[in-house]
């Protein structure tokens, strides 16, 4: 890693030290210990295993999209530390826009080539953002009352947030299911931003943004065409975020709270909307905050919810930084098409 993102480990690390700090402050030793005491040692590996296995899916998904005749036989390593890395650069850059870059320096490394590894990941994330629309669109429908009534500063933010990736994936849905009408679309707007920043850079953004819409455009045609990989692919990302979005209630369920897994699920999945727009390193600090003030509202422990937060904290995102450092370091040989 570069001296950027060292930056963003401190970052990350500071932040959260300081959330934590005063977490402390505020909450006696001898609440924190009595709910520590409340903690299930097996539920809580589970906590654990669930994260093991959103990995192991994406690993699975990574795998079975570069299958195909005549490519080389790679180990599994190859691909399963390729989700670790993607962890750990999410968790130090904003806004996680260093997950996509690592994951494609990874596949390069295990002997891949670019433009193949592009490919892959293009198709990977056509189908993840087909499948989170899903998962967002349900929890707006049925857990957005339970945030609005409580807590409308959040409320607000969380909108936000859902609104950002809507958007996201109807200009990707554009691109793949209206190629002629959003390549007309974006020389449209690049007429109307040259006129404001110039000709010059126009043009550079326009021919940037058609490639990267006719490469979507060509791997989903492609993707669709392979129909049982395109369901294998979607059942696995399915697996994926169920396993990431089930390690709230697990934390809470090790801390022996007899909470609802649906009202826990959709309540994480509208914190996850909240962070996708705090411009921090993992967005350090917004996502403590929103889980204390979200989970507060149905836990009356307040040491279980300080702990429950840092247990979940450092699962989802430390515990994800740390298995990223053992998959940056051990890289597999190099193997060729």
């Amino acid at each position: 890693m570069n001296k950027k993102n060292w930056w963003g480990v401190v970052i990350v690390l500071l932040i959260s030290s300081l959330v934590l700090y005063f977490d402390l402050k505020s909450t006696p030793l001898a609440t924190l210990r009595s709910a520590a005491g409340q903690i299930v040692p097996w539920r809580l590996v589970l906590v654990f295993l669930a994260m093991g296995l959103s990995y192991l899916c994406e690993a699975l998904i990574l795998r079975l999209l570069a299958k195909r005749p005549g490519t080389a036989s790679r180990s599994f390593w190859s691909y399963m530390r390729i989700p670790l890395i993607q962890a750990l650069f999410n968790g130090i850059t904003p806004m996680a826009t260093g997950g996509q870059p690592s994951q494609l320096a990874a596949m390069v490394e295990m002997g891949m080539s670019g433009g193949r590894a592009t490919s892959i990941l293009m198709m990977k994330f056509i189908c993840y953002q087909l499948v989170v629309l899903a998962a967002y669109v349900t929890a707006f429908v049925f857990g957005f009352h339970l945030v609005a009534g409580k807590f409308a500063a959040l409320a607000v933010f969380i909108f936000l947030g859902f609104a950002l990736h809507v958007c996201s994936i109807i200009l990707l849905l554009l691109a793949m299911f209206a190629h002629d009408w959003t390549v007309k679309a974006v020389k449209g707007v690049m007429r109307l931003l040259g006129r404001i920043f110039g000709q010059k850079k126009a043009q550079v953004w326009e021919k940037s943004t058609l490639e990267q819409v006719e490469s979507f455009y060509q791997e989903s045609q492609a993707l669709k065409a392979e129909r049982k990989k395109l369901w294998g692919v979607v059942l696995l990302t399915a697996g994926q975020l169920a396993c990431y979005y089930s390690a709230p209630y697990l934390t809470l369920r090790a801390l022996g709270q007899p909470v609802d897994y649906w009202q826990v699920t959709l309540m994480t999945i509208l914190i996850i909307m909240f962070m996708a727009v705090i411009p921090l390193p993992g967005a350090s600090g917004g996502a403590e905050f929103s889980f204390q003030t979200l989970f507060a509202s149905f836990i009356s422990q307040s040491g279980v919810v300080v702990l429950a937060m840092f247990l979940w904290r450092f699962a989802t995102y430390f515990f994800g930084m740390l298995l990223g450092l053992v998959g940056w370091s051990f890289k597999p040989a190099k193997v060729r098409d």
